[in-house]
C-alpha cells in the first residue's frame, strides 16, 4: 500500500512540475492542483451531475443489453457445432468493424438520441461477451457431458443447467468484467456526435481548449469505473463462493 501511494505521489508530482516548469503550456496540460477548483465549478453549475446521469443511463442500458446478447448467443453457438459453422464467417466479417464505424447507422436508425448511444455501447460490449461465452462453453470437459447422458440428462436444456453453465461460469464472468471497461470506452465514442453526456461535455470543453474540464471528466469516468468494477468483483465472489 505504501509503495502504491508513493507511486501515485510521484506521478502527481511529475504532472504538477511539467506545466509549472514551462515544459508544456498549462492550457495544453493543466496541473493537478487546478483540477479541484474546476471540478467544484462543474458541480455547482449542475453540468457535472447532468452529464454523469446521462452517461450512466447509456452505459447501464448498453452494458446490460450487450452482455445479455453476447452471453446468450455465445452459449447457444458453443453448444451447437452446426450453428457455429453457420455463423463463423458472419462473425469474421462483423467482428473487426469498430464501434465508431457504426455511428452513421446509429444516427440513421435512431437519430441523435440516447438510443443511438446505447446501440454503439451494445456493439462494443457484445463481442467481448460473445467470445468469452463461446470459448467457455467449448472448453467444458466432454467427459462431464457424457456423464450427464449416463445419468439421464440428455436434453440440451438439462445439460445447460446441470453441466455447461456451472462449468463455464468463471470465464463468462471474466468476460462480463472486461465488458465493464469496454462499455466506458464506448460511452465517449457514443456521445461524440451530440448525445448529452460525459463525452459531449468533453468535446465541448476541448473545442474551447478547456483541458482542465476534460481532465475532470476523465477522472470522473475512472472513478465510476473503479466503483462499478469493485462492486462487480464483490458480487462475483459472492455468487461463486460455491466453487471455492
Amino acid at each position: 500500500m505504501l509503495l502504491a501511494l508513493l507511486g501515485v505521489a510521484v506521478f502527481l508530482a511529475i504532472w504538477e512540475a511539467v506545466p509549472r516548469l514551462g515544459l508544456v503550456r498549462p492550457v495544453l496540460l493543466p496541473p493537478p492542483s487546478a483540477i479541484p477548483d474546476t471540478f467544484w465549478r462543474e458541480i455547482r453549475s449542475g453540468t457535472w451531475g447532468e452529464a454523469v446521469l446521462h452517461s450512466l443511463g447509456h452505459y447501464l442500458w448498453g452494458l446490460a443489453l450487450g452482455s445479455f446478447l453476447g452471453v446468450a448467443l455465445g452459449v447457444v453457438t458453443g453448444m451447437s457445432r452446426r450453428l457455429e459453422d453457420l455463423t463463423s464467417w458472419v462473425v469474421r466479417l462483423l467482428r473487426p468493424i469498430p464501434g465508431l464505424a457504426w455511428v452513421p447507422f446509429a444516427i440513421i436508425w435512431f437519430g441523435v438520441t440516447p438510443g443511438a448511444a446505447t446501440f454503439i455501447i451494445v456493439v462494443g460490449v457484445f463481442w467481448i461477451n460473445y467470445f468469452a461465452a463461446l470459448g467457455a462453453v467449448q472448453a467444458v470437459d466432454r467427459d462431464l457431458l457424457e456423464l450427464a447422458d449416463a445419468f439421464g440428462h440428455r436434453s440440451p436444456l438439462a445439460k445447460l443447467v446441470k453441466i455447461i453453465l456451472p462449468a463455464s461460469i468463471s470465464p463468462i464472468m471474466a468476460g462480463l468484467r472486461t465488458g465493464l471497461g469496454q462499455a466506458w470506452m464506448a460511452v465517449v465514442a457514443a456521445e461524440l456526435f451530440g448525445v448529452p453526456g460525459v463525452g459531449q461535455r468533453m468535446m465541448q470543453a476541448s473545442s474551447l481548449l478547456a483541458t482542465d474540464i476534460v481532465v475532470v471528466y476523465m477522472i470522473t469516468m475512472a472513478v465510476l469505473y473503479g466503483v462499478i468494477d469493485t462492486s462487480f468483483v464483490a458480487l462475483r465472489d459472492r455468487l461463486l463462493r460455491w466453487k471455492a
